[in-house]
């Protein structure tokens, strides 16, 4: 094992030191030669979250695979070690070799949440690189931002040399070999940064210049530069089963948030839900072999000896596979005593079968998440779920046991009425009267326990609601307001506990998700008054936030509250996702008309992905009916 980055004086005076210590089972070690080349794979959190998340795991192993290539991971020191690193001037490292984050040939950022920007900042700072691209030279390593919020990378524009538009699978090798190119052949950093720049889904913003109107809506986006692309494609694995998947991920020392086996079952979803972003970013829907889900499944429990496996995807049910799946998992589970996840099932009769198998009735509880307490409003955002399956799947849930359900709602959805929010309290109500009704008083076990949460709806881009307005802070807290009253009111009110999320911060991420590359200079100001892990609320510091914009002269009204005209240029429309604009304003349409839409394998929408040729959409084909 390397000599540790910090000292055992240090590591004893933070919380959870085994954060920072890195060597743990199946982290990869390369020896250090000439020629090979070092990549920092960083999530910009804390250790706990960044080493739940797959897509690093995935991207990690993929690295690690090509012998030229050490690929390393960082995450963002707590505050407790923030404040030492800082008053001890010790750079940020990466946990394999303990070695300064700064002496590495890439820093790979994937950046999952609009609210961890400032971390992003504060990973940069502590490593020592400038915070702004334009003041780095060739002692510094390639910035490289990835992930979801990369589809409107513009609010970081400034802070990154490139970015990696779509799934990482497909270009890296590609964008390492010109790395290597130019470093052997002598090239500038600009020269380096120009080729990469001609690779498909590979965005490089110093290359891009936009302009504005007099009311502060984009004029024109174009590049500076010839032969490089005004629009970016999105890279896209056409072929699931046969691309990169850890046998051996990562076992940390430590209690993480998915302390498990995680499963990718499939990408993307069918079902066209237009308030989510994810469901349009990772069309088509691909499926993974059903065999080779098993071989890993079997593989990946041996190497880490987790206790628990989990199915990941977007919508579980709608897997091909899964009832194979399941049964042969339940197999393979029960000798060894391993829980099985599922999480994004509907609540159907298979499913409640199989969770009855895999669960602890006694302990654990189920999730509906029907987003609107309205049919109407249901309609309105394409939940494609109705009332009275919501009412059939708890009553079969009851009846098999379960006491307890959670249920998930957004507040703000556009159109969103005062009786649409009452409707909450309404659906929650006869949610637990179902329970009175199905089970008999000698069988209860006190009262049912229903959880209803609502979260403050964030127009997402690339989505069919990108055009709508968002609700103001005040907004938000008379609609919390408004839904924790009418549950008062409800007969089974004892029953029903409910939850808010927080309006500053969600106001926030609002501005973060549909900002321009002005939001940038905010961003920078904040951080530099001391704001980082905003996506904490303990941390966040609305007040300083609101003193950035106004120092910037920047409004959050013109980034929220605004309805956005269908003629209007977004910061993002240089990318191409794989949707099309027309087909979201399609979708925009239908829902003030409160239409719905079915999804992918019932009926062809048009939605553009058909031409990757691959997944749902060879099934289907442009407006055919599935069959």
């Amino acid at each position: 094992m390397n000599k540790l980055a910090l000292t055992d004086e240090i590591l004893l005076q933070v919380e959870k030191p085994a954060r920072y210590i890195g060597n743990e089972i199946n982290s990869v070690r390369k020896e250090k030669r000439e020629g090979l080349l070092r990549f920092a794979m960083c999530f910009p959190d804390v250790y706990e979250i960044g080493m739940s998340h797959l897509g690093i795991q995935i991207l990690y192993d993929m690295l690690n695979h090509y012998e030229d290539v050490w690929c390393e991971r960082v995450y963002s020191p707590w505050v407790d070690l923030d404040r030492i690193m800082r008053e001890k001037k010790i750079p940020l490292f990466a946990l394999e070799s303990q070695d300064p984050v700064k002496e590495f040939d890439f820093l790979g950022i994937t950046i999952q949440y609009e609210m961890c920007y400032t971390n992003i900042l504060q990973v940069l700072d502590l490593s020592g690189i400038p915070l702004l691209a334009k003041e780095r030279t060739w002692e510094d390593p390639i910035v490289i931002g990835g992930g979801p919020c990369v589809y409107n990378p513009e609010p970081i524009a400034d802070f990154f040399d490139l970015f990696y538009i779509g799934e990482g699978e497909t270009q890296y090798r590609n964008l390492l070999d010109i790395y290597k190119e130019s470093r052997e052949q002598g090239w500038s950093r600009r020269e380096f940064l120009l080729a990469a720049a001609s690779l498909s889904g590979i965005y490089a913003p110093a290359f891009y210049e936009v302009s504005y109107h007099e009311d502060g809506t984009i004029a024109g986006f174009h590049p500076t530069e010839e032969g490089i692309p005004a629009r970016i494609e999105k890279e896209l694995v056409l072929d699931m089963t046969n691309t990169s998947y850890p046998e051996k991920p990562v076992v940390p020392y430590i209690k993480v948030t998915q302390d498990r086996v995680v499963l990718e079952i499939q990408r993307g979803c069918i079902r066209g839900c237009r308030f989510c972003q994810a469901g349009q970013l990772y069309r088509p829907v691909r499926e993974r072999d059903v065999e080779m889900l098993k071989r890993y499944a079997v593989t990946m429990l041996q190497s880490t000896g987790h206790e628990e496996i989990s199915l990941s995807s977007l919508s579980s049910s709608d897997y091909t596979g899964l009832e194979e799946l399941v049964r042969y998992l339940l197999e393979v589970c029960r000798e060894k005593k391993i829980n099985i996840s599922l999480p994004s099932l509907r609540i159907d009769a298979f499913s409640l079968d199989v969770m009855s198998k895999v669960q602890d009735v006694k302990k654990s509880s189920l999730t509906f998440a029907p987003e609107a307490g309205s049919q109407r409003l249901r309609d309105v955002i394409n939940k494609g779920l109705t009332e009275e399956v919501i009412l059939e799947g708890a009553t079969k849930a009851f009846a098999g046991g379960w006491s307890r359900v959670k249920l998930y709602f957004m507040l703000g959805l556009p159109t969103e009425t005062e009786e649409d929010i009452r409707e909450i309290a309404a659906l929650s109500n006869k949610i637990a009267a179902a329970y009175y009704e199905t089970v008999p008083k000698e069988k209860r076990n006190g009262r049912c326990q229903i959880v209803a949460s609502t979260s403050f709806f964030i127009p997402k881009p690339f989505t069919p609601f990108q055009w709508a307005a968002q609700c103001t802070k005040e907004q938000f807290l008379e609609k919390a307001y408004l839904t924790r009253t009418a549950i008062t009111q409800q007969l089974n009110q004892k029953s029903i506990k409910y939850n808010w999320h927080e309006a500053d911060a969600s106001v926030l991420e609002g501005v973060l998700a549909r900002g321009d590359r002005r939001v940038g200079q905010v961003i920078l100001k904040a951080y530099e008054k001391g704001c980082f892990y905003d996506a904490w609320s303990e941390y966040y510091k609305n007040e300083v936030w609101l003193d950035c914009f106004r120092e910037c002269g920047l409004t959050v009204d013109f980034y929220t509250t605004r309805q956005r005209s269908l003629e209007e240029i977004f910061p993002w429309d240089f990318i191409d996702c794989g949707v099309t604009k027309t087909f979201l304003q399609r979708e925009w349409e239908k829902a003030l008309e409160e239409n719905i839409s079915r999804n992918c394998r019932e009926k062809c929408q048009g939605c553009g992905a058909g031409r990757y040729g691959c997944g749902v959409c060879v099934q289907t084909g442009e407006g055919e009916e599935a069959v």
